[in-house]
């Protein structure tokens, strides 16, 4: 049996747009692509780390590269063991995709799922000033849902002059920039808005300071941060009304099939995010979009210049794509 060959190395992503959040800004995201070969098979995988989780491109980079692999691409749980989650992300995407091309298959069939049952995606709008912020809604036209990025102060404006110009779903984000007593007042005022959920309004780490704020406002909570891994979604029980699944956060497909399937036991719905970046790794998560309630693979939306191509988009439903694997191809390189 030959052996697997993994290298790493950073992977530059201009941006459309600057992308702002309550925490960080960048117009060039940076993500590290994987590559697997086994035989005659070459497999893609990519992680896109955040300090805010204490892992970098760097971190996953070495993890990757000092980690012994084998020969046995199927022996998942051995080789992922010892790993850190972003780093067991990008080995865990790029195994799936070996192993489903092995078989020839594409992913969301070797798990299952059935496509016809992909959600809508929402689309991203990172906070700028207010004229910034209506030109960007302007540039996303009748796709059907959207998600605003808050945190920095003129939230009621924002959302006052984004709902003037777009009727579709509107979600928000706050990524831990408020307190509960001002997450509260806030929501309240975005209630006649039509807000689908707030995702995550408050520093994590306190569960019954989100069920104080789910109790006092009408618009749904949705954890983020405070959701990692399954093993965090307990002590959310009761206290949101659903969960935020990132490859990344939870390392790998793998990780987020535990998640999913803990938060259907406890009665939580369902988001599958990403961070920015390539289509390698939304289209990873794409493929278990069937079993979730809420999407948010934006990934190829936001970037300028992706070398990759996978999943598409039919008025923002997701589409999986047929071929092997991830499914997942290089565009040609023009001359």
């Amino acid at each position: 049996m030959p052996s697997l060959e993994l290298t790493a190395a950073p992977l530059e992503l201009p941006l459309v747009h600057t992308f702002t959040i309550a925490r960080s800004s960048e117009n060039v995201a940076r993500t590290a692509l994987v590559r697997l070969h086994w035989g005659d098979i070459d497999a893609l995988g990519e992680s896109s780390p955040s300090l805010r989780y204490d892992e970098s491109v760097e971190s996953v980079i070495s993890g990757l590269q000092a980690h012994a692999l084998g020969n046995d691409p199927y022996a998942i749980d051995a080789l992922l063991d010892g790993l850190p989650p972003a780093a067991r992300c990008g080995l865990d995407v790029a195994l799936h995709d070996c192993i489903a091309k092995d078989v020839d298959r594409p992913l969301w069939r070797l798990l299952g799922l059935d496509p016809a049952h992909t959600p809508l995606t929402s689309f991203t709008i990172g906070i700028a000033t207010l004229d910034e912020t209506v030109a960007k809604v302007r540039e996303v036209g009748t796709h059907p849902v959207i998600k605003v990025k808050l945190g920095t102060g003129a939230e009621i404006e924002t959302l006052a002059a984004i709902r003037a110009i777009y009727a579709g779903t509107i979600r928000i984000d706050a990524n831990e920039a408020w307190t509960a007593e001002s997450a509260v007042t806030i929501l309240r005022e975005l209630e006649r808005f039509e807000i689908e959920f707030c995702e995550q309004p408050i520093p994590a780490g306190t569960p019954e300071r989100l069920r104080w704020i789910r109790e006092r406002t009408s618009i749904p909570i949705v954890t983020d941060e405070d959701s990692k891994d399954a093993g965090d979604l307990l002590a959310l029980a009761g206290c949101v009304d659903g969960v935020n699944v990132k490859l990344v956060k939870c390392g790998g497909i793998r990780g987020a099939l535990a998640m999913i399937h803990t938060a259907r036991a406890l009665g939580l719905k369902i988001m599958l995010g990403c961070m920015v970046e390539s289509a390698i790794l939304s289209t990873a998560a794409a493929h278990l979009s069937p079993l979730v309630d809420w999407a948010d693979l934006d990934g190829p939306f936001l970037v300028a210049h992706d070398p990759f191509e996978g999943m598409r988009y039919a008025d923002g439903k997701i589409v999986l794509p047929e071929r092997a694997g991830l499914g997942v191809v290089e565009k040609a390189v023009a001359a």
